[in-house]
């Protein structure tokens, strides 16, 4: 969105905040259009991948590896331990803790929909999934571990060579690290969570959503919301500073976390964050980057006070929030695999203190 209609969408809403949440009727025909023309249903399709052809044979191989903690170098941690798919698909941690019981330095987002997202992380260092799958294991504050290991952990069972022969058929050596990436991002790609109230307003049925959430949308398109969080994903296309009027407070923003500014080394992007994707929002607490905010209705009021510069009233806060729950989607059912037993040739897990 370019700073112009930014700047356009932040002024419309000053003038709705001047005029007050609580006393418009809503029109649902008007209110769909509106939607309409912002935002997509959650596909019940797997999308596409590019440069990564989902099969149910990677599917299946991916779904493994993601619950597999050999991954890593104590052989404690999985990308499910931070990315749970029984809570949301994150951890419910402000940060997460990786090898050594260390703290990470950002919280965890969700893997949900993850797929949908313009790149992730949130700098938005990787721009697929199958790029970020690999980040983690070789992260020394994460899983700990090195490609080289990985892949003779994965060599030393039979049954998961045969896994990949059969994923990656026609290549002589199917157990590479990239192929490891390939297979969780197959599998990640089926976390798609559709059929929300939202989803099913979308496509018409105008009483999925109550009232309260109906005017919740409202606000939260009158107020500006939508220019940082539109799309499928209610958000993750776009980048934007953490306080576009106002930064908050260092116990909200840690200082020393400059976010983009990390990858492209450009003045601008200091403290620039990919705008997170608000599906499952009511299930992923707590919020922002640095986890440090626990409830929903402060993380609203923070956003309107930071990026809109505005103090959103109270029904307006209530409002937004109703709205917020009903992004929450279909959770798919995922069975928790059997994994190959490890072998005499498998490589020993390291302590987590070392």
């Amino acid at each position: 969105m370019t700073p112009m209609k930014t700047g356009l969408l932040l002024a419309a809403g000053t003038l709705f905040l001047a005029g007050g949440a609580s006393a418009q009727t809503i029109d649902d025909s008007a209110l769909l259009e509106q939607a309409t023309a912002l935002f997509s249903p959650i596909p019940h399709m797997i999308p596409k991948i590019n440069d990564n052809a989902v099969t149910k044979e990677k599917i299946e191989l991916g779904r493994m590896l993601f619950f597999d903690p050999r991954l890593s170098s104590s052989h404690l941690l999985s990308c499910n331990t931070c990315h749970n798919l029984a809570m949301g698909g994150d951890d419910n941690l402000e940060t997460s803790i990786g090898h050594g019981w260390q703290a990470g330095p950002r919280n965890a987002p969700t893997v949900y929909n993850a797929v949908l997202n313009v790149a992730q992380f949130w700098d938005g260092r990787a721009e697929d999934l199958k790029t970020q799958a690999k980040g983690p294991i070789q992260a020394g504050v994460e899983m700990n571990s090195r490609p080289d290991v990985v892949v003779a952990t994965l060599k030393s069972m039979p049954e998961y060579v045969a896994h990949f022969d059969r994923a990656f058929p026609n290549e002589d050596d199917a157990v590479t690290f990239d192929n490891l990436a390939r297979a969780i991002e197959a599998f990640e790609a089926t976390l798609l969570t559709p059929a929300s109230p939202f989803d099913q307003y979308l496509e018409g049925n105008t009483n999925a959503m109550t009232e309260p959430q109906k005017r919740g949308l409202k606000t939260f398109i009158d107020t500006g919301c939508i220019a940082c969080h539109s799309g499928v994903n209610v958000g993750g296309q776009s980048y934007h500073p953490f306080g576009v009027v106002e930064q908050p407070g260092s116990d909200i923003l840690p200082p020393d976390d400059k976010g983009r500014f990390s990858v492209t080394e450009t003045a601008t992007d200091q403290y620039v964050f990919r705008a997170p994707a608000l599906r499952n929002v009511a299930r992923t607490a707590p919020y922002f980057h640095s986890g440090r905010v626990w409830d929903l209705k402060q993380a609203v009021a923070v956003m309107g006070v930071s990026q809109l510069g505005e103090e959103l009233n109270a029904q307006q806060v209530d409002d937004i929030v109703a709205f917020l729950t009903a992004l929450n989607g279909e959770i798919p059912e995922t069975v928790v695999p059997q994994l190959p037993a490890s072998t005499a040739d498998t490589p020993r897990p390291m302590p987590m203190d070392e």
